[in-house]
């Protein structure tokens, strides 16, 4: 008879925490919580008692349990627990769910073939849509009120690579989610511990370390386990509890089950409980005892069954368990219900024909009535079972049958089935898994080991006398695939430094055709990572061995590496166009060879390359290399590249019409294909496409719908293009603050080394500086922008290069018409954007030379390439005003009209003042505009300031004097002073030095951007 407690005894402050987070959640308020303690100290009853209490509420219960067999399973208990819902309920069919279908297929098999062309999700894509799947089981169906989703992992120590990559977003990105996150783990080093220690330090999770029960609680336990009342329990009892069992609620269950057992205690029905015998029982014998007792009562073939199970782990499969022992049907139900009735197995679980035992020490207590070589026999006799039973051991049964051979002491076999086992994870995207894998093979079969090897807990193998050891090209292979594998997890030093270790001669050696795809490999990595001396180092190996064999299958791999290295090499080592043109020739010779060897993603490679590069001779050569890319995709069957190369050519479509058809389409296909990062990058090129448009809110919807995503799968790319195009929304109306503080978390995101930096100057700072009529410093922007694009090649051509900075140095005076008939030569001033300012430009200059009807021409012309573009349409119109009054040409009050009407509407005060000071000089009427004091703040408000003042206190905020804001305003100094006055006296400040400082706090924002860094790494 088992006894156990009806009651948790001692963790009122752990069910605490677990309750508060089940009600948070429900409040949408996720959070994560990681119980923490050694075996048996009571952390699956915490967890047990947690999903008692949410299903109590109404809240959807997922729980899965990390395997302990030795193998690591991608995704095991996140898959356990989704089978265990859905098999009741079904996957949620929320429409939300749409784009991550593809990347949970993986995970849920009732979603697999409903997910359109196959894609290989990442870790993060797959993390993130576990979560989002989360949020919508938390959140119940429509109209319902959200009960909330509780997810118990338990055993976390033993889980996967993929599984802790997993939990570590969750645990990142719960805030905000009805989902509550409840880990179980024993405590010690190891990844599981420092993940979550990690998370306790940064606050994203409550960390519950289970502490020995105090003497009083044992005694409560015990008491509460025999129904007995308080001090109803003989103190040499208790006292022996408290004693020999270290406060391990287990132990003191399993000593008390032991001792009602041996009648050393028992139950008079006047006295209560009485001492029947000698207590002297050791602890922790006393636990294996027990359970070696319970075992000794059944009958010898189910005694069998027991130690058969407990070699193949705490969890285990019914099918397996019934192979090894040879059972029939009924005789294996008959010993399992003999084994669960001796409450030494657990019945059910969350998936079916899995069963476990009752804990971790149940199954160490089995495993140590074995003797070494009856374990291993009992391995040996499981791994050829299941060998049988299913040829080519698909699935989880390679793994299975590698840990039996690794027991039974077959340490070559075992690593080859471990070798098998991580090229398999490797291949369905599981890198960390597979490296894990791989190790442990490489571990096994590797020759310094000799032929036996560590044993499954990392001591010796048992059984293995006798057993050769792999052949030398086996271990070299493995070693091989684990290079592969640590590169895509990018620990490319441990990549870099096991690859010298290849045998490069001899036994096992690699020939000279893998050892260069294994090289080129390392070489890309290395270049991706931006350590461009590793990547050179590569190359030059990769080419001298070129000089051995034919290797035209190897060299447009080699290509498209070197025309990366080429483009970021130092300024000093060329021109940024002699390097452009250099990264060119290598990426087409690429290319095409890669074609040629049949070698489609190398080709889309370099094709892509290419298309950014042959931008600077015309759009249309860009597009016929995004265009050759979409073929090689569809013959091939790469959907992700055909995604890619779609939006890619909406990208250069919008740059030529305005149009955003195409990248909506390209969008389409990204969502339907769930691929999160091209979708998000779709969606972050539509927001920056809205912004160039005028529409602001369009655009700052996508980039709320994108910004935290794009964070979460860590894609640093594609977030900092989000915080830039967050920074031009803000920019685009004249909103220097909020544009600073978007500036700033694009620096914090490595920033200052981007390729994107120049949008920054260009399309963000110069424009909001134009929006504060100060060309002076939109002038000083634009420069950045084209030094740093003068040392360094690029890809972005909206940046002022081509367009507004020809168009502001023509009104300073600066160029005359020989420069920019120059800059009007680049294709990328016929683009739409650029060929606004343009054609202004050239307006000025030809109004300047006295051709008036020419430049009248040349504003139609501008005001037709710009209609896509709302506000830029009418900033140029005023731009261009003060150059037609000045020289008397065109319709200058028309213009102005127009642009006063829109920036009035927009709420940029700086420009509006400036087209009706502009109007007063042409001696036209001026409207009278009242509205706006909707756009002071409240508390401004309150305090009685007027739209006018507010504009002052504005620039205030600056450090600016009365003269520069007269000069922004298009008031006189006079005017700017009095109302200085007025808000010295509104505010309650005691002098302008103090009115700046509360004008700087009302309006604060970050420092702004550094000069332009000479080199991007």
């Amino acid at each position: 008879m088992l006894i156990t407690s009806p009651v948790v005894i001692g963790r009122a402050r752990e069910l605490g925490l677990l309750g508060a987070g089940l009600a948070a959640a429900q409040r949408g308020e996720g959070r994560a919580v990681f119980l923490l303690g050694e075996a048996g100290i009571g952390k699956s009853r915490l967890a047990a008692e947690c999903a008692y209490r949410a299903v109590a509420d109404g809240t959807v219960v997922l729980r899965g349990r990390a395997g302990s067999s030795g193998a690591p399973v991608p995704f095991r208990p996140i898959t356990e627990a989704l089978l265990a819902l859905f098999r009741i309920g079904g996957p949620p069919q929320d429409p939300a769910l749409a784009p991550y279908r593809p990347a949970l297929a993986a995970l849920v098999p009732e979603w697999r073939g409903t997910a359109g062309p196959e894609v290989t999700p990442s870790l993060t894509e797959t993390a993130e849509a576990f979560l989002r799947l989360l949020a919508a089981v938390g959140r119940g169906p429509a109209g319902r009120r959200p009960a909330g989703c509780l997810l118990i992992v338990e055993d976390l120590h033993d889980a996967d690579a993929e599984t802790l990559a997993v939990v570590d977003h969750l645990v990142d990105n719960l805030a905000g989610l009805p989902v509550q996150l409840v880990a179980t783990l024993r405590s010690g080093a190891g990844p599981a511990a420092e993940l979550a220690h990690a998370a306790g330090a940064r606050r994203a999770a409550d960390l519950a370390e289970l502490r020995p029960l105090a003497p009083a609680e044992v005694r409560a336990l015990a008491e509460s386990c025999l129904a007995a009342p308080v001090g109803g329990l003989p103190e040499t009892v208790t006292a022996r509890l408290v004693r020999d069992c270290g406060g391990n609620p287990f132990v003191v269950e399993e000593l008390l089950s032991g001792m009602v057992a041996a009648g050393v205690i028992r139950q008079d029905g006047q006295q209560g409980w009485q001492v029947g015998g000698d207590l002297g029982i050791e602890v922790p014998t006393t636990v294996v005892r027990s359970v070696a007792q319970r075992a000794a009562r059944l009958d010898p073939a189910a005694r069998e069954l027991l130690y058969a199970a407990a070699v193949l782990g705490r969890r285990f499969a019914l099918p397996v368990l019934q192979l090894v022992t040879g059972l029939d049907d009924r005789s294996l139900l008959i010993h399992l219900r003999a084994g669960i009735d001796a409450q030494l197995i657990s019945p059910g679980g969350p998936v079916a024909d899995w069963y476990e035992f009752r804990h971790a020490l149940t199954t160490d207590a089995l495993l140590a009535a074995l003797l070494p070589v009856e374990r291993a026999a009992i391995a040996r006799r499981a791994a050829e079972a299941v060998e049988q039973a299913h040829p080519g051991l698909p699935g989880e049964w390679r793994h299975l049958v590698a840990v039996l051979r690794q027991t039974a002491g077959d340490t070559a076999a075992a690593g080859l089935l471990f070798a098998e086992a991580g090229r398999g994870a490797l291949a369905g995207g599981a890198v960390s898994s597979a490296v894990s894998l791989l190790e442990r093979a490489h571990g096994l079969i590797a020759p310094d080991d000799g032929p036996e090897g560590p044993g499954p807990d990392g001591g010796p193998a048992v059984g293995s006398v006798g057993e050769r050891p792999a052949a030398p090209e086996d271990a070299t292979a493995v070693l091989e695939s684990l290079v592969f594998a640590l590169v895509e997890t990018g620990r490319l030093d441990r990549a870099l430094a096991l690859a010298e270790t290849v045998p490069v001669g001899g036994p096992g050696a690699l020939d000279d055709a893998r050892t260069a795809a294994l090289h080129t490999r390392l070489a890309w990595a290395a270049v991706s990572a931006g350590r461009p001396a590793d990547a050179a180092a590569q190359v030059a190996l990769v080419r001298a061995l070129l000089t051995r064999f034919d290797g035209s299958a190897h060299t447009p791999a080699l290509d498209v590496v070197e025309a990366h290295l080429v483009l970021t090499a130092a300024p000093a080592e060329g021109a940024a166009a002699d390097r452009t043109a250099e990264a060119q020739r290598l990426a087409r010779r690429a290319a095409e060879q890669a074609e040629r060897a049949g070698l489609p993603e190398v080709a889309c490679q370099a094709w892509q390359l290419l298309a950014m590069l042959e931008r600077r001779h015309g759009f249309d050569r860009a597009d016929a290399c995004l265009e050759r890319i979409l073929a090689l995709a569809v013959q091939e069957s790469l959907p992700t590249w055909q995604v890619d190369a779609l939006l890619r050519l909406g990208v250069n479509e919008f740059m030529r019409s305005g149009s955003s058809a195409q990248l909506e389409r390209a969008h389409r296909a990204a969502l339907g294909l769930g691929a999160l990062g091209l979708m998000h990058t779709a969606e972050a090129t539509l927001a920056m496409q809205a912004v160039l448009r005028g529409e602001y809110r369009a655009a700052g919807e996508l980039t709320d719908r994108c910004l935290e995503a794009t964070a979460g799968l860590r894609n640093v790319d594609h977030h900092q293009f989000v915080l830039l195009t967050r920074a031009a929304v803000a920019a685009h109306q004249g909103r220097r603050p909020e544009m600073e503080r978007e500036l700033d978390r694009f620096r914090r995101w490595d920033g200052d080394r981007s390729l994107q930096l120049p949008l920054a100057y260009g399309n963000c700072r110069a424009v909001c500086a134009l929006l504060e009529e100060d060309r002076d410093r939109a002038l000083t922007e634009l420069e950045h922008a084209r030094l740093w694009e003068e040392q360094n090649p690029t890809v972005f051509y909206l940046n002022g290069r081509y367009g507004l900075r020809p168009l502001l140095r023509a009104l300073a005076g600066l160029a005359d018409p020989a420069e920019h008939t120059a800059a009007a030569a680049d294709p990328a001033a016929g683009l739409l954007w650029n060929r606004q300012f343009e054609r202004l430009a050239h307006a000025v200059h030809e109004g300047r030379a006295g051709r008036h009807d020419a430049a009248a021409l040349a504003v139609e012309e501008a005001v037709t390439a710009g209609r896509p573009f709302l506000m830029a349409r009418h900033l140029g119109l005023r731009l261009v005003s003060e150059a037609a009054l000045a020289d008397g040409w065109g319709d200058p009050v028309r213009w102005l009209r127009t642009a006063e009407e829109y920036f009035h509407g927009a709420a940029v005060p700086a420009v509006a003042n400036a087209c009706r000071h502009l109007l007063r000089r042409a001696g036209a009427s001026v409207p009278q505009r009242r509205t706006g004091a909707d756009r002071v703040p409240a508390e401004l408000r309150r305090q009685g300031l007027t739209v006018r003042e507010h504009e002052v206190l504005l620039l205030v905020a600056q450090r600016l004097g009365n003269q520069e804001i007269a000069a922004r305003l298009h008031i006189s100094p006079r005017t700017v002073e009095k109302h200085v006055a007025s808000l010295l006296t509104k505010t309650g400040r005691p002098h302008r030095t103090a009115l700046s400082d509360f004008a700087a706090a009302a309006t604060a924002g970050p420092a702004g951007l550094p000069s332009p860094p000479r080199l991007v790494r």
